[in-house]
């Protein structure tokens, strides 16, 4: 007699929101890209213009944590020392170069990369609470050489008077502004966009599902997290250089850690894993801190993370997530019915 050994079937990973907006049909991603885009040029008419560029870069910000986060699986909580770093070179060379703001912002952004070389070199061979805990040390090194360096820095009087010099057009305005800044913005997130859609982008999928199978498949999983690191310091140094120059101001709040975690509350806030949740996230986020703001109310922090602690109980996948998740739901039970 002869005895079978089942062999357990592993369930597929569920779906991201991403995925499912990829796999509708086109004339739904042609609408949502349409209604995106409206939504964005609308922004400074229905909003503070000032809001309304901080919200953009927050988007750049939650996109770049949810690209190591959602599609390699990386928890990072010293993304504040690209996004500061960034800050405070495009800062200096705004200043001292007398260079138009965007080739100041590349500059900060290419800085924000270099840093994420080695720093990621050291943090992808550790994993889990361990590589967050190693950004984080790291993040509080770049935020107390900020603070000592008070030649360059200014220590905590931050650097005051960032120019917004574009070829002598008039910038000052943030309504204005923020229309020079938007196209920098999508450029960003359409990066971001082909990353995760291309054969790199499904190799880091595979490795943050299961490494030791990626490994066996003959992937160099170190040198792709250390890319995908990279690639996301980058991102994170372009927000954090349009958000110097669209504050004129650079303090070391930028480098706190506190900004990392505001980062990632955002991500899950809209939804690990889906990209564009990240910006409804920031877009809710920033709204909501202004709202409160004004409204005079001062524990802020409170509100927010009470609804950080709400999504994560209530709505696992955050908005964007539970969005298309209902909508995968509805999609298979029509085809139950047609079937």
């Amino acid at each position: 007699m002869t005895s079978a050994v089942e062999t357990p079937v592993e369930k597929p990973a569920p779906r991201s929101g991403l995925l499912t907006v990829a796999r509708a049909p086109g004339w739904v991603r042609y609408a949502l890209l349409a209604v995106g885009l409206a939504v964005a040029l609308w922004l400074p008419n229905g909003l503070y213009p000032a809001v309304a560029v901080d919200i953009l870069c927050w988007a750049l910000f939650a996109v770049s944590v949810d690209l190591l986060l959602g599609f390699t699986g990386l928890m990072s909580f010293g993304h504040a020392a690209f996004w500061g770093t960034s800050a405070y070179l495009t800062g200096l060379v705004a200043i001292h170069a007398g260079l138009p703001f965007p080739a100041a912002v590349l500059a900060g952004a290419l800085g924000a990369a270099l840093l994420a070389l080695p720093i990621g070199y050291l943090a992808v061979k550790r994993t889990g609470i361990y590589f967050a805990m190693v950004t984080l040390a790291f993040a509080q090194m770049v935020y107390y050489v900020a603070n000592e360096w008070r030649s360059v820095t200014q220590g905590e009087n931050g650097l005051q008077g960032v120019p917004r010099e574009f070829f002598g057009a008039d910038l000052t305005d943030d309504y204005y502004f923020y229309y020079a800044i938007l196209p920098i913005v999508l450029l960003g997130l359409l990066a971001a966009w082909r990353i995760v859609h291309s054969p790199f982008g499904r190799v880091l999928v595979g490795i943050r599902d299961n490494p030791a199978r990626a490994r066996a498949l003959g992937y160099p999983v170190h040198r792709y997290k250390l890319t995908a690191f990279v690639l996301s310091g980058f991102l994170a140094g372009l927000g954090g250089g349009l958000f110097a120059v669209g504050h004129r101001f650079v303090s070391l709040d930028v480098l706190h850690w506190t900004t990392s975690g505001k980062a990632v509350i955002v991500v899950v806030l809209g939804g690990i894993g889906t990209l564009w949740g990240g910006v409804l996230g920031a877009a809710l986020v920033v709204r909501l801190e202004d709202w409160l703001s004004f409204s005079g109310f001062e524990a802020i922090g409170l509100v927010t993370g009470g609804i950080f602690v709400l999504v994560v109980l209530l709505f696992r996948r955050g908005i964007w997530g539970t969005v298309a998740h209902l909508a995968r739901r509805r999609a298979a039970m029509r085809r139950d019915r047609s079937g």
